[in-house]
């Protein structure tokens, strides 16, 4: 597989995931990220399955209607993708005591 059908694979997989998680429908997100309702549910499916690249614009306002970071759909290391995907929720002092020790400890 190479590098960009492996981005593509990430990607799909991410937004079915944080698109569950936040118990929406296809349609629905769709429909949160701008997306013409008529359309929103065949958009949104297509996306997942790989059939259609979503513009980095479209990307945006899905990581938007989600309340994640854009970089949970690009990043490999599912890891990482948690942390990214719990950013949001944290509060500013346990992210600096976060960022602290991982400076500290790198």
């Amino acid at each position: 597989m190479n590098e960009s059908a492996s981005y593509q694979s990430i990607f799909c997989e991410r937004l079915k995931s944080a698109r569950l998680a936040k118990g929406l429908s296809q349609k629905k997100l769709g429909i949160l990220a701008g997306i013409d309702e008529f359309v929103a549910s065949t958009r949104i499916n297509r996306y997942e399955k790989g059939v259609h690249q979503a513009s980095i614009e479209v990307v945006h306002q899905l990581a938007k209607a989600l309340d994640i970071p854009l970089a949970y759909f690009y990043t490999e290391d599912d890891d990482l993708a948690l942390l990214l995907m719990s950013w949001k929720q944290i509060d500013s002092e346990t992210k600096k005591k976060l960022l602290a020790y991982l400076t500290a400890n790198s």
